[in-house]
């Protein structure tokens, strides 16, 4: 079983890493523009999913914003040792959008009318944790907890016949601890935050979330946001443009979609747990 689940998670990244040079996603972002590149199965499934994410959160979840996070040295690239200026990230944002990418089925294909690149770190990681969940259900495995870098999706019971206990992270730079735990079966979990991945310049704190319709980090005081979902990659989707969107304009979209979504919002005492009416159920 072990060398089955690294055979799907070593597929994942041939097909999706930006690490590999030769994997079929970087293959794309240097392949032509203006025409329809023949691309697999689950690379069209991905970016049609973010595609969709993206329109749904007004454009807050952005797959071509690498060359913003590159700039601001969130990427391969080190720490800046001065504030990008607005020259610079003016010109990179129009290097930005997913209004230039269009997927096709049957044959799968993927266009890009402009030169823009895709960078799935923010949903592939997800989608393979989805890949593992399903090759346990080829397998008849009907009970399980799959984990990756903190995404997870379940099914059945744990080992004691009940739902699967979640703990949602207390965003802690100190350490690790539960700030909130939930009871999940048949879904999947995912969160995400600024807590733990920053730098500071002359005083003032940069988060590594871009902010893909202005170009600059986020300095909202949405702390970390998770959200619970049938796919685990639309549950890691759906954090990122939850945790850009801000608070109030988060929990919007999230009953406006009947999403169960959970935050904890920065106060100067602490922080503050908010949750869509979706995710009630899910309180432990």
């Amino acid at each position: 079983m072990q060398a089955l689940i690294d055979g799907a998670l070593s597929a994942v990244n041939q097909e999706m890493s930006t690490y590999i040079e030769d994997s079929e996603l970087m293959r794309f972002n240097r392949g032509p523009v203006g025409e329809a590149v023949p691309v697999s199965e689950h690379l069209a499934q991905v970016v049609e999913l973010s595609l969709d994410i993206h329109r749904r959160s007004g454009g807050a979840f952005e797959v071509t914003v690498g060359p913003l996070v590159n700039l601001w040295g969130f990427g391969p690239q080190p720490e800046p040792e001065q504030v990008p200026g607005r020259a610079a990230i003016e010109e990179l944002l129009q290097r930005v959008g997913s209004d230039a990418l269009k997927v096709e089925h049957a044959p799968n294909r993927i266009t890009r009318s402009r030169e823009v690149e895709i960078d799935l770190s923010a949903i592939a990681k997800g989608h393979g944790v989805d890949r593992v969940a399903q090759l346990l259900e080829e397998q008849g495995i009907r009970n399980y907890l799959v984990e990756i870098g903190g995404e997870l999706r379940t099914l059945g019971k744990n080992p004691k016949g009940a739902d699967w206990r979640i703990g949602i992270e207390r965003p802690d730079p100190a350490g690790r601890s539960v700030q909130q735990p939930i009871a999940v079966s048949g879904k999947s979990v995912a969160t995400s935050g600024d807590y733990r991945n920053y730098y500071e310049r002359d005083g003032k704190r940069y988060a590594h979330s871009i902010d893909p319709r202005t170009g600059y980090p986020l300095e909202h005081r949405l702390a970390s946001v998770t959200v619970v979902a049938d796919t685990c990659a639309e549950a890691d989707g759906l954090a990122t443009a939850l945790n850009v969107l801000g608070t109030e304009a988060a929990l919007e979209m999230a009953e406006r979609e009947k999403l169960a979504v959970f935050l904890l919002v920065k106060t100067d005492s602490g922080f503050e747990e908010r949750y869509s009416s979706t995710f009630t159920p899910y309180l432990d």
